[in-house]
């Protein structure tokens, strides 16, 4: 019944900016720690960004000083500022819910991010 619902992405030149979001309904919110991932074809997903309820935030080093995580409690909203695009950021990003055991249902099914000119 939970459910995480991206959106957001597209296309955008390099150098460009792009705020994604993500929905939450069906579940507690704000006791939850939430992050942002990312996958192109071929590779791993990765976390690109993170966020505590305490609202402390942790970044992937590729993305520190142009990406900002933030979330909104009362909304059971969290989003992703992304700045100074580049062509590698180009994935599927999604939204995750941290929970004690990993269940493909704390994940949201992905937004496209496409950075090229």
């Amino acid at each position: 019944q939970v459910q995480l619902v991206e959106s957001g992405g597209g296309l955008v030149q390099p150098g460009g900016s792009l705020r994604l979001s993500c929905a939450v309904s069906g579940s507690s919110f704000s006791i939850f720690s939430m992050g942002w991932y990312r996958q192109t074809p071929g590779k791993e997903r990765e976390l690109v960004a993170r966020i505590l309820t305490s609202r402390n935030t942790e970044y992937a080093d590729s993305v520190k000083g142009r990406f900002t995580i933030s979330r909104d409690n009362a909304k059971k909203m969290l989003y992703l500022q992304m700045n100074s695009l580049k062509p590698e950021d180009t994935a599927v990003y999604y939204c995750k819910q941290d929970r004690l055991f990993e269940n493909p249902n704390y994940w949201g099914k992905g937004t496209l991010v496409t950075v090229s000119s």
